[in-house]
Protein backbone atom coordinates (compact mmCIF):
# COMPACT_ATOMS: atom_id res chain seq x y z
CA UNK A 1 0.00 0.00 0.00
CA UNK A 2 1.43 3.51 -0.99
CA UNK A 3 2.76 5.49 1.78
CA UNK A 4 0.56 7.73 3.72
CA UNK A 5 1.83 10.94 5.19
CA UNK A 6 -0.81 13.48 7.15
CA UNK A 7 -4.09 12.20 6.29
CA UNK A 8 -5.33 15.90 7.22
CA UNK A 9 -3.38 17.82 4.14
CA UNK A 10 -2.91 21.65 4.82
CA UNK A 11 -4.91 21.17 7.98
CA UNK A 12 -2.48 20.90 10.98
CA UNK A 13 -3.69 18.03 13.58
CA UNK A 14 -4.06 21.21 16.31
CA UNK A 15 -6.04 23.46 13.88
CA UNK A 16 -7.99 20.54 13.07
CA UNK A 17 -8.77 19.96 16.52
CA UNK A 18 -9.33 23.47 17.82
CA UNK A 19 -11.28 24.93 14.49
CA UNK A 20 -12.95 20.99 12.95
CA UNK A 21 -13.82 18.12 15.28
CA UNK A 22 -17.27 17.74 16.68
CA UNK A 23 -17.54 21.50 15.24
CA UNK A 24 -17.45 21.69 11.39
CA UNK A 25 -17.41 19.23 7.97
CA UNK A 26 -13.77 19.35 6.70
CA UNK A 27 -13.20 18.15 3.03
CA UNK A 28 -9.56 17.27 2.28
CA UNK A 29 -8.83 16.37 -1.38
CA UNK A 30 -5.73 14.24 -1.97
CA UNK A 31 -5.58 13.37 1.36
CA UNK A 32 -3.81 10.10 0.97
CA UNK A 33 -1.73 10.51 -2.02
CA UNK A 34 -2.16 7.82 -4.83
CA UNK A 35 -4.39 6.01 -2.86
CA UNK A 36 -5.24 2.02 -3.47
CA UNK A 37 -7.64 0.55 -1.63
CA UNK A 38 -6.91 -2.46 0.29
CA UNK A 39 -9.53 -4.27 -0.12
CA UNK A 40 -11.51 -4.40 -3.36
CA UNK A 41 -15.16 -5.38 -3.85
CA UNK A 42 -15.42 -9.03 -4.73
CA UNK A 43 -13.30 -9.25 -1.23
CA UNK A 44 -15.17 -7.03 0.57
CA UNK A 45 -18.43 -9.61 -0.83
CA UNK A 46 -16.48 -12.23 -0.24
CA UNK A 47 -16.28 -11.21 3.87
CA UNK A 48 -20.19 -10.72 3.68
CA UNK A 49 -20.42 -13.80 2.72
CA UNK A 50 -19.15 -14.91 6.58
CA UNK A 51 -21.15 -15.71 9.76
CA UNK A 52 -18.67 -13.93 11.57
CA UNK A 53 -18.90 -10.63 9.68
CA UNK A 54 -21.50 -7.86 10.29
CA UNK A 55 -23.27 -7.07 7.28
CA UNK A 56 -26.14 -4.93 5.24
CA UNK A 57 -27.19 -4.54 2.05
CA UNK A 58 -29.58 -1.26 1.10
CA UNK A 59 -31.51 -1.77 -1.89
CA UNK A 60 -32.63 1.94 -3.29
CA UNK A 61 -35.77 0.94 -5.22
CA UNK A 62 -38.24 0.19 -2.05
CA UNK A 63 -35.06 1.40 0.57
CA UNK A 64 -34.73 -2.36 1.59
CA UNK A 65 -32.75 -3.29 4.29
CA UNK A 66 -31.15 -6.79 4.20
CA UNK A 67 -28.87 -8.52 7.30
CA UNK A 68 -25.92 -10.79 6.43
CA UNK A 69 -24.27 -13.14 6.35
CA UNK A 70 -25.45 -13.40 2.50
CA UNK A 71 -24.85 -16.14 -0.06
CA UNK A 72 -23.33 -15.70 -3.58
CA UNK A 73 -27.04 -16.09 -4.94
CA UNK A 74 -28.00 -13.11 -2.91
CA UNK A 75 -25.41 -10.65 -4.70
CA UNK A 76 -26.46 -12.82 -8.20
CA UNK A 77 -30.16 -11.52 -7.95
CA UNK A 78 -29.36 -7.94 -7.12
CA UNK A 79 -30.09 -5.19 -9.21
CA UNK A 80 -27.67 -3.89 -11.76
CA UNK A 81 -27.84 -0.31 -9.91
CA UNK A 82 -28.68 1.36 -6.68
CA UNK A 83 -27.70 -1.14 -3.73
CA UNK A 84 -24.97 -0.54 -1.46
CA UNK A 85 -23.10 -3.42 0.50
CA UNK A 86 -21.75 -2.24 3.86
CA UNK A 87 -19.55 -4.35 6.03
CA UNK A 88 -18.52 -3.09 9.44
CA UNK A 89 -15.00 -3.74 11.05
CA UNK A 90 -13.09 -4.83 8.05
CA UNK A 91 -10.43 -3.49 10.05
CA UNK A 92 -10.53 -6.16 12.62
CA UNK A 93 -10.22 -8.67 9.14
CA UNK A 94 -7.75 -7.12 7.13
CA UNK A 95 -4.90 -6.06 8.47
CA UNK A 96 -4.00 -3.61 5.62
CA UNK A 97 -7.27 -1.78 6.74
CA UNK A 98 -6.89 -1.82 10.01
CA UNK A 99 -2.96 0.42 9.21
CA UNK A 100 -5.42 3.03 7.77
CA UNK A 101 -6.21 3.70 12.07
CA UNK A 102 -2.34 4.82 12.27
CA UNK A 103 -3.06 7.72 10.58
CA UNK A 104 -5.88 9.11 13.35
CA UNK A 105 -3.05 9.36 15.76
CA UNK A 106 -3.65 12.63 16.97
CA UNK A 107 -7.67 11.27 18.03
CA UNK A 108 -8.02 9.41 21.92
CA UNK A 109 -7.43 5.70 20.09
CA UNK A 110 -9.73 4.20 22.37
CA UNK A 111 -12.42 6.27 20.94
CA UNK A 112 -12.00 4.97 17.57
CA UNK A 113 -15.02 2.25 16.85
CA UNK A 114 -14.26 1.00 13.70
CA UNK A 115 -13.43 1.28 9.67
CA UNK A 116 -16.73 0.37 7.77
CA UNK A 117 -16.28 -0.53 4.05
CA UNK A 118 -18.90 -0.09 1.74
CA UNK A 119 -19.01 -1.28 -1.94
CA UNK A 120 -21.74 0.97 -3.77
CA UNK A 121 -23.27 -0.10 -7.51
CA UNK A 122 -23.85 3.17 -9.61
CA UNK A 123 -26.07 5.08 -8.35
CA UNK A 124 -25.77 3.08 -4.74
CA UNK A 125 -26.81 4.96 -1.51
CA UNK A 126 -28.00 4.41 1.75
CA UNK A 127 -30.26 7.61 1.47
CA UNK A 128 -29.80 11.07 3.17
CA UNK A 129 -29.40 10.89 6.74
CA UNK A 130 -27.26 11.83 9.96
CA UNK A 131 -25.23 9.99 12.34
CA UNK A 132 -24.65 10.72 16.24
CA UNK A 133 -20.75 9.83 15.84
CA UNK A 134 -17.90 11.37 14.05
CA UNK A 135 -17.18 10.32 10.72
CA UNK A 136 -13.98 10.34 8.30
CA UNK A 137 -14.99 9.32 4.71
CA UNK A 138 -12.30 7.88 2.74
CA UNK A 139 -12.34 7.63 -0.90
CA UNK A 140 -11.27 4.41 -2.01
CA UNK A 141 -11.84 3.26 -5.75
CA UNK A 142 -14.64 5.08 -7.95
CA UNK A 143 -16.18 8.29 -7.23
CA UNK A 144 -18.99 9.45 -5.13
CA UNK A 145 -21.09 12.64 -4.55
CA UNK A 146 -20.83 13.58 -1.00
CA UNK A 147 -24.21 16.37 -0.46
CA UNK A 148 -23.92 17.94 3.00
CA UNK A 149 -27.45 19.76 4.63
CA UNK A 150 -27.65 21.39 7.98
CA UNK A 151 -27.49 20.27 11.59
CA UNK A 152 -30.31 17.50 12.78
CA UNK A 153 -31.42 15.67 16.05
CA UNK A 154 -34.27 13.38 16.92
CA UNK A 155 -36.87 15.55 15.85
CA UNK A 156 -36.44 15.50 11.87
CA UNK A 157 -38.67 13.96 10.16
CA UNK A 158 -37.50 10.69 8.91
CA UNK A 159 -39.30 8.13 6.21
CA UNK A 160 -41.70 5.74 7.90
CA UNK A 161 -41.72 3.03 5.30
CA UNK A 162 -38.59 1.77 6.30
CA UNK A 163 -35.96 0.52 8.65
CA UNK A 164 -33.58 3.18 7.49
CA UNK A 165 -33.38 6.47 9.32
CA UNK A 166 -33.60 8.40 5.89
CA UNK A 167 -34.21 12.33 6.35
CA UNK A 168 -37.92 13.59 4.86
CA UNK A 169 -36.57 16.66 4.03
CA UNK A 170 -33.17 16.84 3.29
CA UNK A 171 -31.70 20.51 1.56
CA UNK A 172 -28.25 20.04 0.17
CA UNK A 173 -26.02 23.16 1.27
CA UNK A 174 -22.56 21.96 -0.18
CA UNK A 175 -21.65 18.98 -2.82
CA UNK A 176 -18.43 17.55 -3.74
CA UNK A 177 -17.63 15.16 -5.99
CA UNK A 178 -14.51 12.96 -4.31
CA UNK A 179 -11.63 10.96 -5.92
CA UNK A 180 -9.77 8.26 -5.03
CA UNK A 181 -7.45 9.28 -1.84
CA UNK A 182 -10.11 12.29 -1.13
CA UNK A 183 -11.81 12.39 2.51
CA UNK A 184 -14.56 13.63 4.02
CA UNK A 185 -14.75 14.68 7.68
CA UNK A 186 -18.17 14.81 9.37
CA UNK A 187 -18.76 15.85 13.33
CA UNK A 188 -22.32 14.56 14.34
CA UNK A 189 -25.44 15.38 13.47
CA UNK A 190 -25.26 16.40 9.66
CA UNK A 191 -27.35 15.63 7.45
CA UNK A 192 -25.38 14.26 4.80
CA UNK A 193 -26.02 12.40 1.22
CA UNK A 194 -23.46 9.94 -0.36
CA UNK A 195 -24.39 8.45 -4.05
CA UNK A 196 -21.83 6.50 -6.22
CA UNK A 197 -20.82 7.89 -9.52
CA UNK A 198 -20.52 4.47 -10.77
CA UNK A 199 -18.91 1.47 -9.09
CA UNK A 200 -17.21 3.00 -5.82
CA UNK A 201 -15.82 2.06 -2.09
CA UNK A 202 -15.72 3.89 0.66
CA UNK A 203 -13.40 3.67 3.89
CA UNK A 204 -15.75 4.97 6.97
CA UNK A 205 -13.64 5.60 10.24
CA UNK A 206 -16.13 5.64 12.68
CA UNK A 207 -15.74 6.43 16.38
CA UNK A 208 -17.63 5.33 19.40
CA UNK A 209 -20.22 7.42 20.87
CA UNK A 210 -22.13 5.70 23.30
CA UNK A 211 -25.98 7.28 23.91
CA UNK A 212 -26.24 7.99 27.94
CA UNK A 213 -28.95 5.83 28.27
CA UNK A 214 -26.80 2.99 26.95
CA UNK A 215 -23.97 4.10 29.28
CA UNK A 216 -26.55 4.23 32.27
CA UNK A 217 -27.95 0.68 31.14
CA UNK A 218 -24.20 -0.29 31.80
CA UNK A 219 -23.18 1.55 34.91
CA UNK A 220 -26.32 0.22 37.12
CA UNK A 221 -25.21 -3.08 35.65
CA UNK A 222 -21.61 -2.54 36.88
CA UNK A 223 -23.05 -1.44 40.49
CA UNK A 224 -25.27 -4.58 40.82
CA UNK A 225 -22.70 -7.18 39.67
CA UNK A 226 -21.35 -6.36 43.52
CA UNK A 227 -19.45 -2.91 43.97
CA UNK A 228 -19.69 -1.92 47.75
CA UNK A 229 -21.70 1.41 47.86
CA UNK A 230 -23.12 2.04 51.63
CA UNK A 231 -25.23 5.29 50.66
CA UNK A 232 -29.13 4.74 50.10
CA UNK A 233 -32.10 6.95 50.00
CA UNK A 234 -32.92 8.72 52.58
CA UNK A 235 -36.01 10.77 53.71
CA UNK A 236 -35.93 14.71 53.73
CA UNK A 237 -37.10 16.50 56.57
CA UNK A 238 -40.57 15.52 56.69
CA UNK A 239 -43.87 16.98 57.80
CA UNK A 240 -47.42 15.45 58.68
CA UNK A 241 -48.60 17.62 55.88
CA UNK A 242 -46.37 14.85 53.23
CA UNK A 243 -48.35 11.37 54.77
CA UNK A 244 -50.16 11.20 51.40
CA UNK A 245 -49.66 9.60 48.16
CA UNK A 246 -47.38 12.83 46.64
CA UNK A 247 -43.91 12.50 45.82
CA UNK A 248 -42.66 16.23 46.92
CA UNK A 249 -40.20 18.09 45.06
CA UNK A 250 -37.59 17.62 48.34
CA UNK A 251 -37.98 14.01 47.77
CA UNK A 252 -36.71 13.86 44.16
CA UNK A 253 -33.94 16.33 45.31
CA UNK A 254 -32.96 13.51 47.75
CA UNK A 255 -32.63 11.33 44.83
CA UNK A 256 -30.62 13.74 42.57
CA UNK A 257 -28.48 14.19 45.13
CA UNK A 258 -27.88 10.55 45.69
CA UNK A 259 -27.17 9.81 42.51
CA UNK A 260 -25.03 13.02 42.23
CA UNK A 261 -22.75 11.66 44.65
CA UNK A 262 -22.57 8.28 43.34
CA UNK A 263 -21.52 10.06 39.95
CA UNK A 264 -19.26 11.91 41.72
CA UNK A 265 -16.99 9.01 42.73
CA UNK A 266 -14.35 9.90 40.26
CA UNK A 267 -12.31 6.33 41.00
CA UNK A 268 -16.03 4.30 40.44
CA UNK A 269 -17.00 6.23 37.53
CA UNK A 270 -13.14 6.61 35.79
CA UNK A 271 -12.94 2.30 36.28
CA UNK A 272 -15.97 2.23 34.75
CA UNK A 273 -15.65 4.06 32.02
CA UNK A 274 -12.03 2.86 30.82
CA UNK A 275 -13.92 -0.76 31.31
CA UNK A 276 -16.70 0.22 29.37
CA UNK A 277 -14.53 1.92 26.34
CA UNK A 278 -12.56 -1.01 25.70
CA UNK A 279 -14.52 -3.60 25.18
CA UNK A 280 -14.14 -5.38 22.20
CA UNK A 281 -16.53 -4.72 19.45
CA UNK A 282 -17.08 -8.29 19.19
CA UNK A 283 -16.52 -10.03 22.20
CA UNK A 284 -17.27 -13.46 21.02
CA UNK A 285 -14.88 -13.41 18.09
CA UNK A 286 -11.70 -12.05 20.27
CA UNK A 287 -9.82 -15.25 19.52
CA UNK A 288 -10.40 -15.28 15.75
CA UNK A 289 -9.68 -11.00 15.31
CA UNK A 290 -7.20 -10.64 17.97
CA UNK A 291 -8.99 -7.53 18.67
CA UNK A 292 -7.46 -5.46 21.96
CA UNK A 293 -8.55 -2.12 22.93
CA UNK A 294 -6.38 0.11 26.09
CA UNK A 295 -6.75 2.93 27.52
CA UNK A 296 -5.08 4.65 30.73
CA UNK A 297 -6.62 6.61 33.17
CA UNK A 298 -4.79 10.12 34.32
CA UNK A 299 -4.45 8.20 37.82
CA UNK A 300 -2.00 5.56 35.21
CA UNK A 301 -4.48 2.69 36.07
CA UNK A 302 -4.29 0.66 33.11
CA UNK A 303 -7.20 -1.26 31.06
CA UNK A 304 -7.22 -3.74 27.92
CA UNK A 305 -9.74 -5.29 26.53
CA UNK A 306 -12.01 -4.19 29.36
CA UNK A 307 -10.20 -5.81 32.21
CA UNK A 308 -8.07 -3.10 34.58
CA UNK A 309 -3.83 -4.52 34.52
Amino acid sequence: MTAITSILGAISKQQFLAEYWQKKPLLVRNAIANFEAPIDADELAGLALEEEVESRIVVEQDWRLQHGPFSEETFANLPSEKWTLLVQAVDLWVPEVAELLGKFDFLPQWRIDDIMVSYAADGGSVGPHFDYYDVFLLQGAGQRRWQIGGPCDANCPILTNTDLKILKDFEPLEEWILEPGDMLYLPPKIAHHGVAIGECTTFSVGFRAPAVSEMLDDLATELLSGIDLPNHLIDPPLTTAMADQRITAAHIASVRELLKETLDNEKLLGEWFAQYMTRPKYPQYVDMTGESRSAILDDSSSFTNGEKD
